[in-house]
């Protein structure tokens, strides 16, 4: 991590979850950091997620669809985590015309930006597992087909096509990474639009019964966002970036009804209920969902440290004396 040191970082999506852990870790490593966050309520930018670095980061409540603005602070910078977007996949369906804008066109600006005015900075783009839509088999690995099925999917596969496109055409530095499901402090917990798991905490800690919806028997992978950081330093500091692509995952593989037997076990009282699919839910429903991480634990000897145990448990402390601040 010593590349960091004197660095001058620009992380997008800067004050929502991942990205504001991200910032506190590299304000640690000796970066010069800056943060650019839309602070869109609808998304996951909360102040309170910087609280404790807010003096030692420069802030740009800036929009990335605002290319201006872009050219301006862009310039400098060494290493780009770009995080922000738009990541509600039944948002995406209500709305696609600004997913489409955040999501690809908005990432078109920027990679031109890059490309005019920061053509050495190394760019790390966060992508997700559910551009594959429903697997075909299990785990799910880089070479699987990918075959979105929401908005959302075709946005941010768009988004990485570009990134790609960007390092062949033009040898911006790029990676990618394809997030799976990504939890701990500082998530969204006011509403599901970023991750089911925060309603659910959301309810177990105001005492309320937690719906599962299905028959809580499909799988899925999570990762702490303690370990989700690591490996984003790891990519930004690699010796050569050439828009490869990698999987997130865990070998923890458990199903819904686990983790939400988990959560009654950490908070005594909670309860959850099994209810169908929402039509609106079950029409972009993935099932059963965990990845082959092999491709990036064999390049950067990445292993997902926090149990979901572990994980959960640490999340619950963050939120029982934080929680008005994310509501």
């Amino acid at each position: 991590m010593d590349s960091y040191e004197g660095s001058r970082v620009l992380v997008t999506g800067g004050v929502g979850f991942i990205g504001s852990h991200l910032a506190r870790r590299l304000v640690d490593l000796g970066s010069n950091v800056s943060l650019l966050d839309s602070m869109n309520p609808n998304y996951g930018g909360n102040l309170h997620n910087i609280s404790e670095i807010v003096e030692r980061v420069s802030l740009h409540v800036e929009d990335m669809r605002n290319r201006v603005k872009l050219r301006e602070i862009l310039p400098g910078h060494t290493h780009i985590f770009n995080l922000a977007g738009q990541t509600s996949h039944a948002d995406s369906m209500r709305d696609p015309r600004t997913d489409l804008e955040i999501n690809t066109a908005a990432q078109v600006d920027f990679l031109e930006s890059c490309r005019e005015v920061a053509p050495e900075a190394r760019i790390i783009f966060a992508s997700t597992r559910q551009l594959y839509g429903k697997p075909e088999y299990l785990p799910v690995d880089e070479d699987h087909p990918v075959r979105p099925v929401d908005v959302n999917g075709i946005s941010k596969w768009a988004g990485e096509s570009y990134h790609r496109l960007y390092a062949d055409v033009y040898g911006l530095q790029t990676g990618i990474l394809r997030l799976t499901n990504t939890y701990g402090p500082h998530m969204r917990i006011k509403d599901a639009r970023q991750t089911f798991l925060g309603i659910w905490i959301r309810k177990v800690l105001e005492g309320e019964t937690f719906q599962v919806f299905g028959d809580g028997k499909q799988l899925r992978d999570f990762n702490h966002v303690d370990d989700v950081v690591e490996i984003l330093l790891e990519m930004g500091g690699a010796p050569e970036l050439d828009g490869s692509v990698f999987n997130l995952g865990s070998s923890e593989v458990v199903t819904l009804a686990d983790v939400a037997h988990l959560l009654e076990i950490l908070v005594p009282g909670a309860s959850h209920e099994i209810v169908p699919f929402p039509p609106e839910r079950a029409t972009i429903d993935i099932g059963d969902y965990y990845g082959n991480y092999e491709r990036v634990r064999d390049r950067f000897g990445w292993e997902p440290r926090v149990s979901l145990e572990q994980g959960l448990e640490g999340t619950l402390d963050f939120y029982r004396e934080r929680i008005a601040w994310y509501l």
